[in-house]
């Protein structure tokens, strides 16, 4: 685990505990039946063949830092869903990426696509906060778990009826990733170390994985060019954020990087 990504995971674990204190999971759990209808955000992503987009709501991360000053999430969201993408993913980490749990619950009673919470989900309390707050599935990073850690999370999204994207970056935990038998899997293209993006990386991996396995490129991705790629070697999914928050114009930027 890198520098960066330890720091990051400690600090979550404070954020989780200081949760816990202020409403049991206990708690949590016994709100869940208020949560609205699960989408499935698998289905909605093959049905954009040959290319589905899950579109990102980000105004920061560690390595940019402030991405888009001009930032209105519901705002964008809905820009999102009149301009083609599948899914929306909401960035809900506060310190580090300026996001919020609130952003989701917003979001959610805004538009109809299926949501992903883009976090550092390190417990099941994110997950059933995740699911109360409207999301369809969960960011769960292989870098960030150990392997019990990991199945655990990814058996608890499955009994409240969500998915889970589960991305890696290291060739080294493709296995344990695909032990779970997932739906769904991601490859960052963001070294962790270096924080440089290769598009490369996904086409590498790509071959790894059956096709049956829903695979989604994130990180990286720029230009109508880049997707052509990704198309040519088999990807079904692409996560986008840092290249369409930067644009002038959301819409326009994403609807270029369709094919």
């Amino acid at each position: 685990m890198s520098d960066v990504l330890a720091d990051i995971v400690n600090r979550k674990w404070q954020e989780i505990e200081r949760a816990r204190e202020a409403r049991s999971f206990e708690d949590l759990v016994t709100q869940l039946s208020e949560a609205p209808p699960i989408r499935d955000f698998v289905s909605q992503l093959r049905l954009s063949h040959p290319l589905g987009i899950i579109a990102e709501v980000k105004k920061a991360s560690p390595s940019a830092g402030i991405i888009r000053e001009d930032f209105h999430p519901v705002e964008i969201a809905k820009t999102y869903a009149e301009h083609g993408a599948a899914c929306i993913s909401v960035l809900t980490d506060e310190h580090f990426f300026q996001g919020h749990l609130n952003y989701l619950y917003a979001i959610r009673k805004a538009v109809d696509l299926p949501l992903l919470r883009k976090d550092f989900i390190l417990d099941r309390y994110q997950i059933a906060e995740a699911r109360l707050a409207g999301a369809d599935c969960v960011l769960l990073i292989a870098e960030c778990l150990d392997d019990e850690q990991l199945r655990d999370l990814y058996q608890y999204t499955r009994e409240l009826g969500m998915q889970a994207l589960v991305e890696l970056y290291e060739e080294s935990n493709l296995d344990r990733v695909l032990k779970l038998n997932p739906h769904i899997i991601g490859v960052n293209n963001r070294n962790l170390r270096t924080f440089e993006t290769d598009l490369r990386h996904s086409l590498k991996l790509r071959r790894l994985v059956r096709d049956t396995i829903l695979f989604v490129s994130e990180s990286g991705i720029r230009t109508a060019d880049d997707t052509r790629l990704l198309i040519e070697h088999g990807i079904n999914a692409i996560l986008v954020g840092e290249s369409l928050m930067r644009a002038p114009n959301i819409g326009q930027a994403l609807h270029a990087l369709q094919p």
